[in-house]
């Protein structure tokens, strides 16, 4: 982990300095002088991340997703804060603001996601972050910074599993994405953010789904990785407060749009290429979860390989014959896709039923004859001849 930027050092180790900062909801309001330094910051981290081969390049996607943002805030909000949200390639459930309004989403947030309403409360509370300048705020009242960069510092060190945005993010980015803002900080993001999606005309009451869907993760995951969002003591308590919102504020009014169907549009490739990634990293169950998604948002030949994939590699007898099922399925729907072919091979081989492999496998390779792995798989049938 490199140490703390002139920038920042600057900013955490000035004098005492007033909390009590308005909201930036216009051009009038001025950035005091160590919050213009964090906003330094934050660009020096994000370029750092645009660097990283961390972001998901899907322009359709980015896109959606700023057009969903705008509806949140008026425009003179964004003559003061610029937002733009980007997408990072990274299976955990997450998501971050920097305080100059630069979201980064994570992919498997928005795999989990059902529709619109929820990705707004989801940008709402973000979005939230940086008007109320959370960031400035929170490292004034860090009564011991020094102390607060070390734990920083470790906590970064030590987080597993989240590929390479381990060693990219700056303290600025750990702030918002591993350790988050003080407890009342967020409940004003969480509070507010519900309400800017409400006046944007979301229906309120999929607001505690958002919350849903990541205490479901966190329970399945063991909460093993230490991001802001996996944290379930916080989860519960961010949900009940949206709960209550609804039985108060909220209790009187008829519910608003999902736009569900186009939310799904825009987010099915990102449930396929999230699905692969859990795969990769070895969380099958995750991985299962986002390729039944994607084989009921799609019954495409590319989803039932991708589950029969899940299934094989998962290594349990119980789910052989629907790893057998799925890749059939895939051939069924599309002939000419070789990889199906491919998994339905070394599964059979797997079960000491060579006949079966060796036909699957020069199957494969007489569709895929330039397969980078031809030698591995020739070296396959060779051992069932």
């Amino acid at each position: 982990m490199k140490p703390a930027g002139p920038l920042l050092a600057a900013v955490l180790l000035a004098g005492c300095a007033s909390t009590n900062l308005a909201p930036l909801t216009g051009a009038s309001t001025t950035l005091e002088d160590d919050e213009q330094r964090l906003w330094r910051r934050s660009e020096e981290e994000q370029r750092a991340l645009d660097r990283s081969g961390l972001l998901y390049r899907n322009e359709e996607l980015e896109t959606y997703l700023n057009e969903v943002a705008r509806r949140l805030q008026p425009p003179e909000v964004y003559q003061q804060i610029p937002f733009r949200v980007r997408v990072l390639s990274n299976p955990r459930l997450n998501a971050f603001a920097f305080p100059n309004g630069v979201i980064y989403v994570h992919t498997g947030l928005l795999a989990r996601l059902d529709n619109e309403a929820q990705l707004a409360v989801l940008l709402g509370h973000e979005m939230t972050h940086a008007t109320h300048r959370h960031a400035v705020k929170e490292f004034r009242e860090t009564k011991n910074k020094r102390a607060w960069l070390a734990s920083v510092q470790a906590t970064l060190g030590g987080v597993p599993g989240i590929g390479g945005l381990a060693g990219v993010l700056g303290e600025v980015g750990a702030t918002a994405a591993v350790t988050g803002y003080s407890r009342d900080l967020e409940r004003q993001a969480d509070v507010e953010g519900l309400r800017h999606g409400v006046a944007a005309g979301y229906d309120p009451a999929e607001a505690p789904k958002l919350f849903q869907v990541l205490e479901r993760d966190v329970e399945q995951e063991k909460a093993q990785v230490p991001l802001f969002y996996a944290t379930h003591p916080r989860l519960q308590e961010r949900r009940e407060t949206i709960e209550d919102m609804l039985r108060t504020e909220y209790r009187d009014r008829p519910g608003g749009f999902t736009n569900a169907a186009v939310f799904r549009k825009k987010t099915t490739p990102v449930v396929f290429d999230n699905a692969w990634m859990d795969l990769k990293a070895g969380r099958f169950d995750a991985a299962q979860h986002g390729a039944e998604k994607y084989v009921a948002l799609t019954n495409d030949a590319r989803g039932h390989y991708l589950l029969g994939e899940v299934l094989r590699q998962k290594g349990e007898r119980a789910t052989v014959e629907q790893a057998i099922a799925h890749y059939k399925r895939a051939i069924a729907v599309d002939r000419a896709y070789p990889d199906p072919h491919r998994g339905l091979g070394l599964l059979h081989f797997q079960l000491a039923q060579k006949p079966q492999a060796r036909r699957a496998l020069e199957t494969y390779l007489s569709l895929s004859p330039q397969a980078s792995d031809r030698a591995y798989i020739e070296d396959y049938i060779q051992l069932c001849k």
